[in-house]
């Protein structure tokens, strides 16, 4: 099914769900939605597998002309999606008719929104994924971002979807200075007590040279005690390495597989959708938790999505008729 087209692409738009696994020793990456959180709640507005493919928007949004009847849905970074220039709310699923124009005013805070449509987008299948891998051209469309004219295409959607909202206290909120924990190592014992404390008392910003692959850090050097070189090992997405200059790199869903820095402590899984939402400017902090700790966050991060599930408000559209055309127009309803 044919359900949208380009006639602007935005910055940066990319076809992606959680992510391409098991290929690591291949050399590819995992890449998948940078925050898998808003991800998952956009395709379960729109009763999605959460898996699903969705449109990752990157601090521009894109214009899209609707060429079929669907159900969408928005979450993520503060940004205002409108139809034919009406406003829908974010965190939220609404209806969209053939001909409608589905656009997006400034992003007000956060980095990444997510677009999902009812029945999922489609892309090229790449090792069990159509996430998008830019600089290995897989996946997505033809392996790059959305391009202006492109036609995206989707699966069918059930029958009788309504919309829906997601409840004020489930939205995140999104600041231009985060707090990111970390379990430290695998390779800490590389650095001094008085490094690893360093570390974790200094701020740091995100530079402009940041993207899907990796956030670079300005701020205070980090030494280690006899150099930063090591052995080639795996990376995995949250790793931060410390290269010769002390900087720390973030590594990220579109990060290499390996690398030879040593690496002092890794982003726990839930943070990953916090790093999501920064931008170039924004600053970073970091702290330190346990194993026991991040499995706790974890399981408290799913509960909060099963009850998001279980309290969705539903809401109602009518139509109303301007310059001989029907729109919708909606209402929560009580």
């Amino acid at each position: 099914m044919k359900y949208f087209k380009a006639l602007n692409p935005g910055l940066f738009t990319t076809v992606q769900d959680m992510g391409r696994f098991g290929y690591e020793s291949q050399g590819v990456p995992t890449s998948g939605a940078m925050d898998e959180f808003a991800l998952r709640i956009a395709n379960i507005l729109v009763e999605n597998d959460e898996n699903a493919p969705c449109l990752e928007i990157t601090l521009m949004g894109p214009t899209l002309e609707v060429l079929n009847d669907a159900m969408i849905a928005v979450t993520g970074a503060e940004i205002q999606p409108l139809v034919n220039g009406f406003p829908r709310p974010c965190w939220s699923s609404f209806p969209v008719q053939k001909g409608d124009i589905v656009s997006f005013g400034p992003i007000k805070s956060g980095c990444r929104a997510y677009l999902a449509v009812a029945g999922g987008f489609k892309g090229d299948l790449i090792m069990n994924s159509v996430s998008t891998y830019t600089r290995g051209k897989l996946g997505g469309i033809d392996g790059r971002q959305i391009e202006k004219d492109d036609i995206l295409e989707g699966g069918v959607s059930k029958p009788g979807l309504q919309a829906k909202k997601v409840r004020d206290e489930y939205i995140p909120s999104y600041s231009n200075e985060e707090e990111i924990r970390v379990i430290l190592g695998p390779q800490d014992d590389y650095f001094d007590e008085e490094a690893i404390k360093f570390f974790l008392t200094s701020t740091y910003v995100i530079t402009k040279d940041s993207d899907r692959m990796g956030y670079r850090l300005e701020g205070p050097e980090i030494k280690a005690k006899e150099g930063h070189d090591i052995i080639t090992d795996g990376i995995l997405p949250g790793a931060i390495q410390i290269p010769g200059n002390g900087k720390p790199i973030i590594m990220l869903k579109d990060a290499q597989t390996t690398g030879g820095y040593k690496k002092i402590a890794t982003v726990i899984s839930f943070d990953l959708s916090k790093l999501a939402q920064l931008k170039p400017g924004d600053k970073i902090r970091f702290r330190t938790v346990d194993l026991s700790e991040a499995h706790k966050i974890l399981a408290e991060a799913e509960n909060k999505i099963e009850k998001i599930k279980e309290t969705l408000k539903v809401l109602k559209y009518f139509k109303v008729k301007v310059n001989d055309r029907y729109y919708d127009v909606g209402v929560e309803s009580l």
